[in-house]
């Protein structure tokens, strides 16, 4: 029960911040899904390895790579999609936290929650920046091998 709240306020979160930035119709859709996958494969990351780390890394990955495809599919850049998606992943808890050790002055806190917050930010950019050099790779040379000859 605890887990399908989750989802559902992941779901809510990033429908609310697509619609803030004016995403309309089935953009809106998917990239309301993508924020659902991203908590959901963070949940399912979480099963198999309790490192926050690691599953915000596997977690933005299949989110950009989902990302990427849908951008494609609907001819929209990927940032519509991914940045949408991403919004249940961002530790902004951990990040309150380490704002309100420092102005109490617990800096044993601050740095703790400081160094979660910044490690696990570090591990999403890592994610979404394998994921899309891979993939912007791999579709550069699925294209360029097509044989098109315009005359």
């Amino acid at each position: 029960m605890k887990e399908f709240i989750q989802l559902m306020a992941a779901l809510l979160g990033s429908l609310g911040f697509a619609a803030l930035f004016n995403i309309r119709g089935k953009k809106l859709i998917f990239a309301t899904i993508g924020g659902f996958l991203s908590w959901a494969t963070y949940l399912a990351a979480a099963c198999i390895n309790a490192n926050p780390y690691f599953c915000g890394f596997i977690s933005t990955v299949l989110t950009t790579l989902y990302a990427e495809v849908m951008a494609r599919m609907v001819k929209t850049p990927v940032t519509v999609f991914l940045v949408s998606a991403t919004i249940p992943l961002i530790p902004g808890a951990a990040l309150y936290r380490a704002m309100n050790c420092l102005m109490r002055r617990n800096y044993a806190g601050f740095s703790k929650e400081g160094t979660y917050t910044l490690l696990f930010a570090a591990s999403m950019s890592a994610g979404i920046t394998f994921t899309t050099v891979v993939f912007r790779m791999i579709w550069r040379q699925l294209y360029s091998s097509r044989s098109i000859h315009i005359r």
